[in-house]
C-alpha cells in the first residue's frame, strides 16, 4: 500500500516568537489539511534566522514521506525577510531568478513611477529580491501576488513515495489563504487525503467524572482518537472511521445518561459551573 501523504508546517517570524503577532495561520492550516484528511504531525514556530529554519527544515524533512511541508512568512523585500534563502541554503541549491515574479515586480515598479512616485535603485533592487527562489523551484499557480508562495520539490517531490514538497508561503493570512486555497491545495493536497468522521459531545460535569467511559474507550476503541477539553461545557472529541467513531460516541451518550440520573448530578453540574463564572 503507498504511504498516505503527510504534512509539516513551519512558521516563521521574531514578531510571533516575541508575542507582537499572533499565529493565525498554522491554526487555518491545520484546519484545511484536517478537512481534506492530510495528518499534521508538526508546527514548528521559528525566528527570522537561517540557522533556526535550516534546523527545523531539516527536522521536517526527515519524517515519514511523502511529506508537504508548508511554511509561512518572511518572503518580503526586508533584510529579515529570509525565508527562501533559508530554503535554498538548506537544499544546497542556488538563488535564481523567477521570471514570472519578476515580471510582476517591474511592472509594478513601471506603475509606481507612472503615478508620478519613482522607485529608486536601492528600492527596487530590495524588490527584486523577492524574485530570488531556490533552483527549481516553481510557481503552483497563477497568482498575482508579488509574493505569490512558491514550491520546491526534494527527491523527486511529494508525488513520490519518498519525496517531499517545500511550499514557502507569505506569512500575510489574507495572502495565504488565497494562495493555499487557490494553488496548493488543488496542485498537491486534494485527493491526497483520507478524511476521518469527528463527533463533539459536550456535558456540564468536571471533566474527571467522565474519567471511567474515557478509560473504556482507550480500551475498546483504540483505533478512535480520544480528546477530552474542560470547561463551562467540556468538550469529549472523538476522531476515526465514521463507524467506529459513532459507536464510540454512543456510549459516551449512554455514561452521560446513567450520570444524568444519579441524584447527585444536579449539585455536581452547577459546582462545575460556577468555578467558570
Amino acid at each position: 500500500m503507498t504511504a498516505a501523504l503527510r504534512a509539516s508546517i513551519v512558521v516563521i517570524g521574531d514578531e510571533i516568537l516575541g508575542g507582537f503577532v499572533r499565529d493565525t495561520n498554522s491554526g487555518w492550516l491545520a484546519g484545511r489539511l484536517r478537512t481534506l484528511g492530510v495528518p499534521l504531525d508538526r508546527v514548528a514556530t521559528v525566528p527570522d534566522d537561517p540557522a533556526a529554519i535550516d534546523e527545523a527544515l531539516r527536522a521536517e524533512l526527515a519524517r515519514a514521506r511523502p511529506r508537504v511541508l508548508l511554511t509561512s512568512g518572511g518572503i518580503g523585500s526586508t533584510p529579515d525577510d529570509v525565508s527562501l534563502e533559508a530554503v535554498a541554503a538548506t537544499l544546497a541549491r542556488r538563488l535564481v531568478v523567477e521570471p514570472t515574479i519578476d515580471a510582476r515586480i517591474g511592472a509594478a515598479i513601471a506603475r509606481s513611477a507612472g503615478q508620478g512616485a519613482p522607485v529608486g535603485q536601492a528600492q527596487a533592487d530590495s524588490m527584486r529580491k523577492m524574485a530570488l527562489v531556490p533552483e527549481g523551484a516553481y510557481l503552483l499557480g497563477d497568482t498575482p501576488s508579488l509574493a505569490p508562495g512558491v514550491a520546491v520539490d526534494v527527491d523527486g517531490g511529494s508525488a513520490r513515495p519518498r519525496g517531499a514538497t517545500i511550499v514557502v508561503l507569505p506569512g500575510i493570512p489574507a495572502e495565504l489563504r488565497r494562495i493555499t486555497l487557490d494553488t496548493v491545495e488543488p496542485s498537491l493536497l486534494r485527493g491526497r487525503g483520507r478524511p476521518r468522521h469527528v463527533v463533539e459531545i459536550t456535558h456540564r460535569y468536571p471533566e474527571s467524572a467522565l474519567n471511567p467511559i474515557l478509560h473504556r474507550l482507550v480500551a475498546d476503541f483504540p483505533d478512535v482518537h480520544l480528546g477530552s477539553y474542560p470547561g463551562r461545557r467540556c468538550t469529549v472529541r472523538l476522531t476515526g472511521a465514521a463507524q467506529r467513531v459513532e459507536q464510540a460516541a454512543a456510549a459516551v451518550r449512554d455514561y452521560l445518561a446513567e450520570l444524568d440520573a444519579r441524584p447527585g448530578s444536579p449539585r455536581q453540574r452547577a459546582a462545575w459551573g460556577r468555578r467558570w463564572s
